[in-house]
Protein backbone atom coordinates (compact mmCIF):
# COMPACT_ATOMS: atom_id res chain seq x y z
CA UNK A 1 0.00 0.00 0.00
CA UNK A 2 1.05 3.60 -0.58
CA UNK A 3 1.68 6.59 1.64
CA UNK A 4 -0.21 9.71 0.55
CA UNK A 5 0.34 13.34 1.43
CA UNK A 6 -2.53 15.65 0.46
CA UNK A 7 -2.00 19.36 -0.23
CA UNK A 8 -4.86 21.86 -0.43
CA UNK A 9 -5.45 24.74 -2.82
CA UNK A 10 -6.09 28.48 -2.52
CA UNK A 11 -7.83 29.75 0.63
CA UNK A 12 -8.22 26.18 1.95
CA UNK A 13 -6.32 24.04 4.46
CA UNK A 14 -5.84 20.43 5.47
CA UNK A 15 -9.47 20.51 6.62
CA UNK A 16 -10.75 20.17 3.05
CA UNK A 17 -9.54 16.54 2.93
CA UNK A 18 -11.85 15.59 5.83
CA UNK A 19 -13.77 12.97 3.84
CA UNK A 20 -10.94 11.70 1.63
CA UNK A 21 -8.69 10.71 4.55
CA UNK A 22 -10.94 7.90 5.85
CA UNK A 23 -11.82 6.84 2.30
CA UNK A 24 -8.15 6.33 1.42
CA UNK A 25 -7.48 4.55 4.70
CA UNK A 26 -10.32 2.18 3.85
CA UNK A 27 -8.26 1.16 0.80
CA UNK A 28 -5.41 0.27 3.15
CA UNK A 29 -3.22 3.32 2.51
CA UNK A 30 -1.42 5.62 4.90
CA UNK A 31 -2.50 9.22 4.38
CA UNK A 32 -1.95 12.65 5.91
CA UNK A 33 -2.89 16.21 4.98
CA UNK A 34 -1.02 19.36 6.01
CA UNK A 35 -1.61 23.09 6.10
CA UNK A 36 0.69 25.04 3.82
CA UNK A 37 2.32 28.12 5.39
CA UNK A 38 -0.28 30.84 5.77
CA UNK A 39 -3.27 28.48 5.68
CA UNK A 40 -5.43 26.59 8.15
CA UNK A 41 -3.83 26.50 11.57
CA UNK A 42 -0.42 27.63 10.27
CA UNK A 43 0.41 31.14 11.48
CA UNK A 44 3.32 32.00 9.19
CA UNK A 45 3.27 35.80 8.63
CA UNK A 46 2.05 36.80 5.18
CA UNK A 47 5.39 38.32 4.17
CA UNK A 48 7.05 34.94 4.76
CA UNK A 49 4.57 32.94 2.68
CA UNK A 50 6.51 32.00 -0.45
CA UNK A 51 6.51 29.24 -3.03
CA UNK A 52 9.77 27.97 -1.57
CA UNK A 53 8.28 27.95 1.94
CA UNK A 54 5.43 25.81 0.64
CA UNK A 55 7.86 23.34 -0.92
CA UNK A 56 9.93 23.20 2.26
CA UNK A 57 6.84 22.57 4.41
CA UNK A 58 5.83 19.68 2.17
CA UNK A 59 9.28 18.11 2.25
CA UNK A 60 9.52 18.52 6.03
CA UNK A 61 6.34 16.43 6.34
CA UNK A 62 7.73 13.50 4.33
CA UNK A 63 9.63 10.71 6.08
CA UNK A 64 9.28 7.96 3.48
CA UNK A 65 8.45 8.46 -0.23
CA UNK A 66 4.84 9.50 -0.78
CA UNK A 67 2.27 9.88 -3.49
CA UNK A 68 2.00 13.65 -3.31
CA UNK A 69 -1.41 15.03 -4.26
CA UNK A 70 -1.93 18.70 -5.01
CA UNK A 71 -5.28 20.41 -5.53
CA UNK A 72 -5.63 23.54 -7.67
CA UNK A 73 -2.81 26.02 -6.86
CA UNK A 74 -0.97 23.25 -4.98
CA UNK A 75 0.11 21.91 -8.34
CA UNK A 76 2.85 24.54 -8.07
CA UNK A 77 3.67 23.64 -4.47
CA UNK A 78 4.06 19.92 -5.17
CA UNK A 79 6.07 20.58 -8.33
CA UNK A 80 8.46 22.85 -6.42
CA UNK A 81 8.87 20.15 -3.77
CA UNK A 82 9.61 17.53 -6.44
CA UNK A 83 12.27 19.74 -7.99
CA UNK A 84 14.02 20.11 -4.62
CA UNK A 85 13.83 16.46 -3.50
CA UNK A 86 12.50 14.04 -6.12
CA UNK A 87 13.69 11.07 -4.08
CA UNK A 88 10.96 11.81 -1.52
CA UNK A 89 8.14 11.49 -4.02
CA UNK A 90 6.89 8.28 -5.62
CA UNK A 91 4.31 10.05 -7.78
CA UNK A 92 2.77 13.49 -8.21
CA UNK A 93 -1.00 13.65 -8.66
CA UNK A 94 -2.50 16.91 -9.90
CA UNK A 95 -6.13 17.06 -8.78
CA UNK A 96 -7.82 19.66 -11.03
CA UNK A 97 -4.58 21.53 -10.44
CA UNK A 98 -2.14 23.71 -12.29
CA UNK A 99 0.56 21.53 -13.84
CA UNK A 100 3.40 24.06 -14.10
CA UNK A 101 6.06 24.68 -16.68
CA UNK A 102 9.55 25.99 -16.03
CA UNK A 103 9.79 29.77 -15.88
CA UNK A 104 6.04 30.45 -15.63
CA UNK A 105 4.00 31.63 -12.63
CA UNK A 106 0.57 30.42 -11.60
CA UNK A 107 -0.83 33.86 -12.38
CA UNK A 108 0.52 33.59 -15.92
CA UNK A 109 -0.89 30.09 -16.35
CA UNK A 110 -4.31 31.17 -15.13
CA UNK A 111 -4.35 33.90 -17.78
CA UNK A 112 -3.62 31.27 -20.45
CA UNK A 113 -6.92 29.51 -19.78
CA UNK A 114 -9.63 29.97 -22.45
CA UNK A 115 -11.83 31.84 -19.95
CA UNK A 116 -11.65 33.10 -16.36
CA UNK A 117 -14.58 31.71 -14.31
CA UNK A 118 -13.10 32.70 -10.94
CA UNK A 119 -12.17 36.33 -11.48
CA UNK A 120 -15.60 37.83 -10.80
CA UNK A 121 -15.58 36.10 -7.39
CA UNK A 122 -12.25 37.47 -6.16
CA UNK A 123 -11.94 40.37 -3.71
CA UNK A 124 -8.40 41.75 -3.43
CA UNK A 125 -7.20 43.21 -0.17
CA UNK A 126 -6.64 46.96 0.09
CA UNK A 127 -2.87 46.49 -0.15
CA UNK A 128 -3.20 44.17 -3.16
CA UNK A 129 -1.18 41.41 -1.47
CA UNK A 130 -3.94 38.85 -0.90
CA UNK A 131 -7.43 37.92 -1.98
CA UNK A 132 -10.56 36.24 -0.67
CA UNK A 133 -13.56 34.71 -2.43
CA UNK A 134 -16.81 36.67 -2.23
CA UNK A 135 -19.22 34.91 0.08
CA UNK A 136 -22.08 35.08 -2.41
CA UNK A 137 -19.92 33.30 -5.01
CA UNK A 138 -18.55 30.46 -2.88
CA UNK A 139 -21.11 27.84 -3.80
CA UNK A 140 -21.04 28.80 -7.48
CA UNK A 141 -17.26 28.59 -7.97
CA UNK A 142 -16.22 25.93 -5.46
CA UNK A 143 -19.07 23.85 -4.06
CA UNK A 144 -22.09 23.81 -6.38
CA UNK A 145 -22.42 19.99 -6.37
CA UNK A 146 -21.30 19.36 -2.79
CA UNK A 147 -23.42 18.23 0.19
CA UNK A 148 -25.55 20.90 1.86
CA UNK A 149 -23.33 21.20 4.94
CA UNK A 150 -20.22 21.93 2.87
CA UNK A 151 -20.69 25.66 2.52
CA UNK A 152 -21.05 26.31 6.25
CA UNK A 153 -18.14 23.99 7.04
CA UNK A 154 -15.88 25.73 4.50
CA UNK A 155 -17.04 29.28 5.20
CA UNK A 156 -15.89 28.96 8.81
CA UNK A 157 -12.39 27.86 7.71
CA UNK A 158 -11.50 29.61 4.44
CA UNK A 159 -8.66 32.11 4.70
CA UNK A 160 -7.19 34.97 2.70
CA UNK A 161 -4.81 33.84 -0.03
CA UNK A 162 -1.40 35.52 -0.26
CA UNK A 163 -0.71 36.36 -3.90
CA UNK A 164 3.12 36.44 -3.92
CA UNK A 165 3.68 32.65 -4.28
CA UNK A 166 1.20 32.55 -7.15
CA UNK A 167 3.04 35.38 -8.90
CA UNK A 168 6.42 33.63 -8.53
CA UNK A 169 7.95 32.02 -11.62
CA UNK A 170 8.70 28.39 -10.84
CA UNK A 171 12.02 26.80 -11.76
CA UNK A 172 11.76 23.19 -12.88
CA UNK A 173 14.27 20.87 -14.47
CA UNK A 174 15.45 17.28 -14.61
CA UNK A 175 14.49 16.53 -11.01
CA UNK A 176 10.83 17.42 -11.58
CA UNK A 177 10.85 15.66 -14.94
CA UNK A 178 12.07 12.44 -13.31
CA UNK A 179 9.02 12.04 -11.07
CA UNK A 180 5.98 10.06 -12.29
CA UNK A 181 2.90 12.23 -12.76
CA UNK A 182 -0.86 11.75 -12.98
CA UNK A 183 -3.74 14.14 -13.48
CA UNK A 184 -7.40 14.09 -12.41
CA UNK A 185 -9.59 16.31 -14.58
CA UNK A 186 -12.83 17.59 -13.04
CA UNK A 187 -15.27 18.03 -15.89
CA UNK A 188 -17.73 20.38 -14.13
CA UNK A 189 -15.03 22.61 -12.67
CA UNK A 190 -16.09 26.27 -12.43
CA UNK A 191 -12.71 27.54 -11.22
CA UNK A 192 -10.15 26.02 -13.60
CA UNK A 193 -11.75 25.33 -16.99
CA UNK A 194 -11.84 21.58 -17.77
CA UNK A 195 -10.57 22.36 -21.27
CA UNK A 196 -7.47 23.91 -19.74
CA UNK A 197 -7.00 20.94 -17.41
CA UNK A 198 -6.97 18.65 -20.44
CA UNK A 199 -4.49 20.97 -22.16
CA UNK A 200 -2.14 20.95 -19.16
CA UNK A 201 -2.26 17.16 -18.84
CA UNK A 202 -1.95 16.44 -22.57
CA UNK A 203 1.71 15.47 -22.28
CA UNK A 204 1.03 12.65 -19.80
CA UNK A 205 0.35 9.05 -20.74
CA UNK A 206 -3.33 8.30 -21.30
CA UNK A 207 -3.25 5.84 -18.40
CA UNK A 208 -2.13 8.66 -16.10
CA UNK A 209 -5.11 10.93 -16.82
CA UNK A 210 -8.57 10.25 -15.42
CA UNK A 211 -11.74 12.33 -15.34
CA UNK A 212 -14.36 12.93 -12.66
CA UNK A 213 -17.75 14.49 -13.36
CA UNK A 214 -17.69 16.99 -10.52
CA UNK A 215 -16.81 20.50 -9.39
CA UNK A 216 -13.54 22.08 -8.30
CA UNK A 217 -14.05 20.46 -4.87
CA UNK A 218 -14.05 16.71 -5.59
CA UNK A 219 -12.91 16.04 -2.02
CA UNK A 220 -16.40 17.11 -0.88
CA UNK A 221 -18.45 16.28 -3.99
CA UNK A 222 -17.16 12.71 -4.36
CA UNK A 223 -14.57 11.75 -1.74
CA UNK A 224 -15.01 8.03 -2.41
CA UNK A 225 -14.35 8.66 -6.09
CA UNK A 226 -11.22 10.68 -5.30
CA UNK A 227 -9.96 7.87 -3.08
CA UNK A 228 -10.68 5.26 -5.73
CA UNK A 229 -8.83 7.18 -8.42
CA UNK A 230 -5.86 7.85 -6.14
CA UNK A 231 -5.76 4.18 -5.16
CA UNK A 232 -5.68 3.16 -8.82
CA UNK A 233 -3.12 5.77 -9.84
CA UNK A 234 -0.81 4.80 -7.00
CA UNK A 235 -0.71 1.28 -8.45
CA UNK A 236 0.17 2.49 -11.96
Amino acid sequence: MAEFLLIHGSCHGAWCWRDVLPALRAHGHGVRAIDLPGHGDDTTPADQVTLEAWADAILAAIETPVVLVGHSMAGFAIAAAAEKAPEKIARLVFLCAYLPRDGVSLVEMRREAPYQPLMHAIDKSADGKSFTIRDDCLREVFYHDCPEDTLAFARARLCAQVIAPQATEIRLGAAFDSVAKSYVVCTDDRTIPPEYQRQMSAGLAASDVVEMECSHSPFFADPEGVARHLHNLAAT
